[in-house]
Parts: structure tokens; sequence; C-alpha cells
């Protein structure tokens, strides 16, 4: 008999997520947005204490949207439709928080690690501002269960299109999409940053593909930051490898140029940023030859 958790998933997650393939020929360019999931399941909400909204308030809200151009410029466009208060796609699988479940975890869990100890785990115990996200403890069958059937099959999607790519195109260049907050910015007093890349400090993807990106966005007017506060999660870490020719660059979008933060509803901002990002893509991935002539990209 299916349990609770298997249940909720074949009815709200049939699919996990979606994959827009190109509609022209395909370029090395992959976009991944694994926090802009939409779904909130019934049996989910039934067990927090929280508001929709408040659940909500970790959400990369419509950053799915914001891209979902780019497979008509010859882009792979990977996005989930699971949120990430109800599993968390960027995240390693074993980090597990113990605080979050009625019983020890596995020898494999990774307990300790800082993701963990905040709360940001595989599976979230908080929302933003600290907030407890269930009401009562998790069993831990009940996470194998998203694991297994949602996060692996999202990465296994995300390593065949890395995978197709290269041998494709000798490489594969993934654009991990992100929004952040407003407010806090960790080593932001004055004005925040409109965006921030995060390349893991040139670790996870050629030098040049960072300069392009923050070029073509400062020539619009946004201020930019590199690696401050955020240099890249678990998919940048986890698939940038340059010297195999796998190029990872996150991006963090600014929640206030688009969004009521309180509502979640979207602004005036909303459209004028989506076409400017329009225009970026569009340009990043034309750039492309220009771009590997005579970089590491070239050569790997």
């Amino acid at each position: 008999m299916a349990s609770q958790e298997q249940t909720t998933i074949e009815e709200h997650f049939q699919p996990a997520f979606m994959l827009e393939k190109p509609t022209r020929e395909a370029s090395p360019f992959i976009f991944s947005s694994p926090h802009s999931g939409q779904i909130y399941p019934a049996a989910f909400l039934q067990s927090s204490q929280l508001t929709p909204t408040q659940l909500r308030s970790s959400e990369d809200a419509y950053v799915n949207e914001l891209f979902a151009h780019v497979a008509d410029q010859g882009a792979h466009f990977i996005h989930a439709l699971v949120p990430r208060a109800y599993l968390d796609l960027n995240r390693h699988p074993h980090e597990l928080d113990p605080k979050l479940f009625a019983s020890a975890l596995p020898d494999f869990a990774m307990q300790d690690s800082t993701k963990v100890k905040s709360g940001l785990g595989v599976i979230a115990r908080i929302v933003s501002e600290g907030r407890e996200i269930y009401t009562n403890k998790l069993d831990f069958e009940d996470a194998r269960t998203r694991i297994n059937h949602l996060y692996f099959p999202y990465h296994e999607a995300l390593r065949n299109l890395i995978a197709s790519a290269q041998t494709s195109h000798q490489h594969a260049i993934l654009i991990d999409c992100h929004s952040m907050p407003s407010g806090n910015l960790p080593g932001f007093r004055d004005i925040p940053p409109d965006f921030v890349l995060g390349n893991q400090f040139d670790k996870s993807c050629d030098y040049e593909l960072t300069h392009l990106v923050r070029a073509r966005l400062q020539s619009m007017g946004y201020h930019v930051s590199v690696n401050k506060p955020y240099a890249g999660g678990f998919v940048t870490k986890e698939y940038g490898k340059p010297q195999n020719g796998v190029h990872v660059l996150q991006i963090e979008i600014n929640r206030r140029l688009y969004l009521n933060e309180q509502t979640l509803e979207k602004t005036s901002g909303f459209n004028e940023l989506r076409a400017n990002l329009q225009v970026l893509t569009k340009n990043l991935i034309n750039s492309l030859p220009d771009l590997s002539s005579g970089t590491s990209l070239a050569a790997e």
C-alpha cells in the first residue's frame, strides 16, 4: 500500500520538473531553475504550521517565467515544479537535518553541513526569517521517498543535458537561475546589488563567461556583484568542472526588481526585467563563438 508521501508525489509531481527543449538548433547552453516550483500539495500544507504565503517566501517566484524565452534562443531550460520548501534541489541529497526527524538518521547523513545547521538541508526545516515549517517531526522514510522520486530524477535529467551538450559541442554551459531577498544581504549595508553572479571564485566556469554576463548587465544599468554574498550553491559546485568542459554560473536576481516581497505579486518592473534578460541571454548565446575564441573554453 502506497504511503501518503508516495500518493502525494503521484498526484502532484508527475513530472517533478519541466524540460523545455530548444525550438531551433541546440546550443551548448542549459538554463536551470531549481527553486521556482509553485505546487503546494494539500497534505504538505496540512503538515505545516505556516501559511501558503509564508511557505512561498523561500521560493524563487516566477524565475521560470523570467527565463522562459531561452528555449526559443537555442538553449535547454529545466525548471522544478516541486517547491523549495518541500524539497530543495540545490542541496546535496544527504544534507539531512536531525532536528527535523523523529528518529536517528542513517550514518551517511551529512548532519553537520553549514546549510543543515542553518535549517536549510535538502528538506528544509525553516523558511525565511527562521520560521519553522512543520508542526510535527518527519518520518525519515517520507524524506527518502521525496529524494528518490523527485530529487534524483531532476539531477539525472540535468546530468543528461550536460553530457549531451558535451557530446555535441565539446563543452556545456549551465546558467543556474535564482532570486534573492532584497533585505539583509551580508556585506551590503547600503545599496544591495541587483544581480549576484556566483562562480565559486572562478572555479566553476571560465572567467570570461562571468565577465561577459557582468558587463552586459552593467551596460543595462544594473548593479552587479560577483561571489558576494553568494558564490554558488550545490549545482554550481557539483557540476562546474571547467577542466572537463562543464561551466556553471549562478545568477541571483534581487526580488525587488520585479516582485512585491510581502504579497508575492509581480510589480510593474517584471516586464522590463524579463525583456532585459531576453536581450542578455540572446547576446550570451550568440556570443559563444567570441567567448570560446582564445579562452580556455576553446581548449577543452
